[in-house]
């Protein structure tokens, strides 16, 4: 019997008949997780926009991909502000455009056959606005698709977003060889950014003298809608994005639904709700060169002023691909994670590395509690079907005086017919176990090695069989 094993019927046979009958009790009481994910979905306010409707076309833009129809995307917003609100519509062709900056009551809509392309003149995406880089709150070029303190914004249709990053553009930044960089070319790791950032996280100035963009090198988002309310991405596809895709910031009600985001950059994050509250992904297509999915709430000193946490988040009948993680939390999660649904997701790729992961460290700090995982099938992956890390780092030595909570997190249903390296790998801190991680129906064929759990509560398993190695 393996080590694992043998915890696991420790403590089964530790807490014995009064556990069952207490886990019977409260099942009567307990929402199911389907009741769960139907919660909070009830309490999600989709936008309404109203029904005026401006195609660029008709304000100068032109189909041609060296054309720049900025200025007409620009204008068509600002005749439907002034009308209330309506839909700005791209049709079918190429357009090329620079930032885009939405308004209350907004729709952008890509038609069948639309792509609108984002240029890569570093030019157009100043004057710095107010965004974050890794959960610290900066001034630096403007997202793609921006939106700050507006309520009723979508992006919808068939059409395709290009951020146009590649290894020409955007990407070398990184510092990393296999994205474009060439030693001696600007990174984000020169002392002028990464470095500095850090510091200002540590000292804390206003926003306002946080600033970054030229001469720095931090990749903008592709869509972030910051502060906003009501925000609605339906339908399109994303490619080439120079950073984190979509980035809920500080956002309530938002519905990412039937989204492709394919792009395997550097930090290609999918979807990143992060303080955000009420959240709902579904039917979503994700192959990425970072996280699928990572809900986020602050690093270090940032979280802990902002102090919002994520919750209320429902991820539904998604397929993860390729990925550093399918369904994640952290890195960035000082000011904590609660109620998360997984429900009803297929994760599988030989370049998929977990499917569902929590980390964080000891500077970050912060809290999971109420991670729910259900109907949750998983082909293959690179290292563990969850994987839990209170030790994560790559900035060097982190360790601080924050140390992370992590508890209740259920599995119901979920088969993985390869689980990868460990199957299930947790490690966490002797000064606070992770506490009540429960499986029920759950199956993980087979894994190269035997499981880890360090520093946990053993674990409780109902009709489960992780893992023949």
């Amino acid at each position: 019997m393996s080590v694992f094993n043998q915890q696991i019927k420790k403590g089964l046979l530790a807490v014995g008949i009064l556990t069952v009958l207490l886990l019977v009790g409260c099942s009567q009481k307990a929402p199911t997780i389907e009741q769960r994910a139907a919660q909070i979905k009830a309490q999600i306010q989709l936008p309404e926009i109203p029904n005026n409707r401006i195609s660029i076309l008709e304000l100068g833009a032109v189909d041609n991909k060296n054309y720049d129809s900025s200025e007409a995307i620009h204008a068509a917003i600002s005749t439907l502000t002034e009308l209330g609100g309506g839909t700005v519509v791209i049709p079918q062709g190429t357009f090329l455009t620079g930032p885009i900056h939405l308004e209350s009551n907004i729709e952008l809509h890509l038609e069948a056959g639309a792509r609108l392309l984002f240029k890569t003149d570093l030019e157009a995406y100043l004057p710095a606005v107010h965004t974050s880089y890794e959960g610290i709150e900066i001034m630096n070029y403007s997202p793609l698709i921006y939106a700050k303190n507006k309520t009723n914004i979508a992006i919808t249709g068939s059409g395709i977003l290009d951020g146009q990053a590649g290894v020409e553009h955007w990407w070398p930044w990184s510092g990393k060889s296999e994205y474009g960089y060439k030693e001696g070319d600007p990174k984000q790791g020169d002392p002028n950014t990464i470095p500095r950032q850090h510091q200002i996280n540590i000292d804390q100035p206003p926003i306002e003298e946080r600033l970054f963009g030229k001469d720095h090198y931090f990749r903008p988002q592709f869509f972030q809608p910051f502060m906003c309310s009501n925000v609605l991405v339906q339908g399109v596809t994303f490619v080439n994005a120079p950073f984190w895709i979509i980035h809920p910031l500080k956002s309530t009600n938002v519905t990412i639904d039937r989204v492709t985001v394919s792009s395997h950059g550097p930090n290609n994050d999918g979807c990143n709700p992060e303080y955000s509250k009420n959240v709902q992904i579904l039917g979503c297509v994700f192959d990425t060169g970072d996280d699928c999915i990572a809900i986020k709430s602050g690093r270090n000193q940032d979280g802990r002023r902002v102090n919002i946490p994520s919750e209320n988040i429902v991820v539904e009948d998604c397929k993860m691909k390729d990925g550093h993680g399918g369904v994640v939390m952290g890195s960035e999660i000082s000011a904590g994670v609660r109620n998360v649904v997984v429900l009803n997701c297929a994760m599988d790729s030989p370049n998929l590395d977990r499917a569902i992961r929590i980390k964080t460290n000891t500077l970050r700090g912060g809290f999971v509690d109420g991670l729910y995982v259900k109907n949750v099938t998983v082909g293959q992956v690179k290292e563990a079907v969850l994987k839990i890390n209170t030790f994560y780092g790559i900035y060097g030595t982190q360790e601080g005086e924050f140390i992370p909570k992590i508890q209740n997190i259920y599995f119901n249903n979920v088969v993985a017919e390869n689980g990868g390296k460990y199957g299930i790998l947790i490690k966490g801190r002797p000064e606070a176990k992770i506490k009540n991680i429960y499986f029920d129906n759950v199956v993980i064929k087979s894994s190269t090695k035997a499981p880890v759990v360090e520093h946990a509560e053993p674990l409780n398993l109902t009709n489960s069989s992780i893992a023949k190695f």
